[in-house]
């Protein structure tokens, strides 16, 4: 006992109830850790890379705020939809989203002004305040300090998740959220002050992020009550309806929304497809059943050595809550989700990483090495070395390319047209743009003083190509080529498949066409 001890070192004394001040400590040091580590992996070189499509998309419609006071699709030079007018009821209200990141972001752009940086900050600051609260989380469900310090290690060493807090849109706030609601929950269930009103609260919240993710969350918590507190399901049940009941008039308003898009969603079929991807997904980039499965080989190796431990009822509880959040959401994306993107599971990844770090620590417990060994390969499978290049490096983009071409020579008045990726040159140049999935009229185009036909579409964006490449009087055009600037998919996605954490070598470069006779 007394060489277990000792390998436990500091952490042994400073989870010892009654230090006084060594504990605070010892608590301030962990979390001021933590806090820098955050700040030190998600803020730099935050406004390099410029905004892709969809994060543009939240600038644009954030930025109306400022004029209209409530987000809208059209600010009376440029349409900002993706799903031809579907994201905007009357008036150009936004209806596609829940209004409170697009509320966040237009604070930040009160005060800071608009720019790349600012359009990403808010969203990074949640995902720092993510990787605090897992901290305090971790610590809480397993009763360790080094849990929690754990849990945050290997959120941070998670690049998806880094990538999703990095970007301008809801991602990082449904993690926070979700993970706060979650947390407050337990607390509950431990009879602990002021943690019913923080569950309504962080509901709240999260319906006002990302609405989707509520009644998954609710399923869970009711389940999990229903059969390990049955004493208090009651007040989980009228805890959930009250946060469910203040948001009813808002559940009618963003109804059915979806299905006037994407009227294929809710088919069983595809719902199972969906849930397959998102399965392998979470395997891929989440939750490592190879790397997890060395460390849970050597736990096991070990105690079958020392003696079988008894199983710790409580730990396990805790851990049936996770799944079952895990099992809820996939539930809910499977027939709600328009595709699987990576996206989707901003949520799930802290949740999973808090049994990742039960796992990990269970097994530092027997040998710190484990933890060690544990940590570098999460660190080399997630593709750490890549992000760390990116965080560090510039980033070149056709997107970059083609606004400060237009920002240098275009005229005030200029139109411009375009076959993809329209929505970061509608917020960095406020030109005139017109573009292919937005639902509005082509033919302004054929007069364009600046047509830029671009090689990679996504869905709906084929229209518009045929419609310029078959009306646009060419011989009226000369063009431009961006050399520095490739030709990709998109600016930078946030998917870990299709992320770029470096300028792409050897694709063909940005083309633009200038019209010189009118």
């Amino acid at each position: 006992m007394t060489k277990r001890k000792k390998t436990r070192g500091v952490w042994a004394k400073t989870e010892q109830s009654g230090r006084g001040l060594s504990e605070r400590t010892a608590e301030l040091l962990c979390v001021g850790l933590v806090l820098v580590l955050a700040s030190v992996l998600i803020l730099p070189n935050l406004g390099n890379i410029y905004l892709w499509q969809d994060e543009a998309q939240t600038a644009c419609v954030a930025r109306t705020i400022l004029t209209h006071g409530v987000p809208v699709g059209y600010d009376g030079k440029n349409h900002f939809s993706q799903e031809f007018g579907a994201e905007y009821g009357k008036n150009y209200i936004w209806i596609w989203h829940t209004w409170l990141p697009f509320y966040v972001l237009a604070g930040f752009f009160a005060l800071f002004g608009t720019s790349t940086f600012v359009c990403r900050l808010p969203f990074a600051l949640a995902g720092i305040g993510t990787v605090v609260m897992i901290y305090y989380y971790a610590k809480m469900l397993w009763r360790s300090r080094r849990a929690g310090v754990l849990a945050a290690a290997i959120l941070l060493l998670n690049v998806p998740f880094l990538l999703l807090v990095r970007q301008c849109r809801y991602y990082s706030m449904t993690a926070l959220f979700s993970l706060a609601a979650l947390y407050a929950y337990s607390e509950m269930m431990r009879g602990r002050r002021y943690a019913s009103a923080a569950f309504v609260i962080s509901v709240l919240l999260l319906f006002h992020t990302f609405y989707v993710y509520v009644p998954a969350l609710l399923a869970a918590v009711i389940i999990h009550a229903a059969i390990y507190h049955r004493d208090r399901l009651r007040h989980v049940v009228v805890m959930s309806l009250i946060a469910a009941a203040l948001n009813i008039p808002w559940m009618i308003y963003f109804a059915g929304v979806y299905r006037v898009a994407h009227p294929e969603m809710g088919i069983l079929k595809r719902s199972a497809i969906i849930t397959r991807d998102f399965i392998v997904q979470i395997a891929k980039h989440v939750f490592s059943p190879g790397l997890l499965g060395i460390t849970a080989l050597v736990t096991t190796d070990a105690w079958i050595r020392r003696g079988r431990p008894r199983i710790d009822t409580e730990k396990t509880r805790h851990v049936i809550l996770i799944l079952l959040f895990v099992a809820c959401v996939l539930l809910v994306l499977a027939p709600t989700s328009p595709n699987s993107f990576f996206r989707y599971l901003a949520p799930v990844i802290p949740a999973l990483i808090l049994i990742a770090a039960l796992i990990v620590e269970s097994g530092m417990k027997l040998n710190p090495a484990v933890g060690v060994v544990a940590l570098l390969l999460l660190a080399w499978w997630a593709r750490m070395p890549s992000y760390l290049y990116e965080i560090t490096h510039d980033y070149n983009g056709g997107v970059e390319g083609i606004v400060r071409y237009l920002t240098n020579h275009a005229g005030k008045g200029d139109i411009v047209a375009v076959n993809h990726e329209d929505l970061p040159i509608k917020f960095y140049t406020n030109l005139r743009v017109i573009s292919g999935i937005t639902g509005e009229d082509y033919s302004a185009a054929t007069d364009a003083d600046w047509v830029i036909i671009r090689k990679y579409l996504t869905r709906g964006e084929s229209g518009i190509s045929e419609y310029l490449i078959h009306n646009v009087p060419w011989r009226k055009y000369d063009f431009v080529t961006l050399k520095q600037y490739p030709e990709v998919p998109f600016e930078n996605r946030e998917d870990p498949e299709r992320h770029q954490f470096r300028t792409v070598k050897g694709a063909k470069p940005v083309l633009i066409f200038h019209r010189t006779v009118k």
